[in-house]
């Protein structure tokens, strides 16, 4: 189980403290979240370049406006980039965000519980049976 940091009690620390304290949480998170899409950025093309060679067994075509490139490939090329970016984003943003929650125990600055946004919670899947 994460441990939970307490949060600063109003008897000993002072209100400035705490809004210091705030604005150090949110610069980390912002460090954090900001990275974290450098990283995927970095990543995604390579794992692009892997995904394509898997499918394919091709090298991974070096531009989708070449003439030599069918218009197929070039579409396929395309959409298995797009989403694989979007997924290691995706992958690595969240990545982020869990170690957030598990290192302070609060979701990150700016981010709001599912029940407060009027979306419905996600539903415990531990309990629930396997379909048939």
């Amino acid at each position: 189980m994460a441990k939970r940091k307490s949060t600063p009690d109003a008897s000993t620390t002072s209100g400035a403290e705490v809004k210091a304290q705030r604005r150090l949480g949110r610069g980390t998170w912002k460090v954090m979240d900001t990275s974290s899409s450098v990283l995927a950025a970095a990543l995604a093309p390579r794992v692009s370049n892997l995904a394509w060679r898997a499918i394919t067994g091709r090298k991974a075509p070096a531009s989708s406006r070449h003439p030599d490139l069918s218009t197929a490939e070039a579409i396929g090329w395309a959409a298995l980039g797009g989403a694989t970016v979007q997924v290691v984003r995706t992958v690595v943003r969240r990545g982020v965000a869990s170690y957030w929650v598990k290192s302070t125990g609060d979701l990150p600055p700016g981010m709001k519980k599912l029940a407060e946004t009027g979306r419905p919670a996600p539903k415990d899947r531990s309990s629930m049976s396997p379909r048939r």
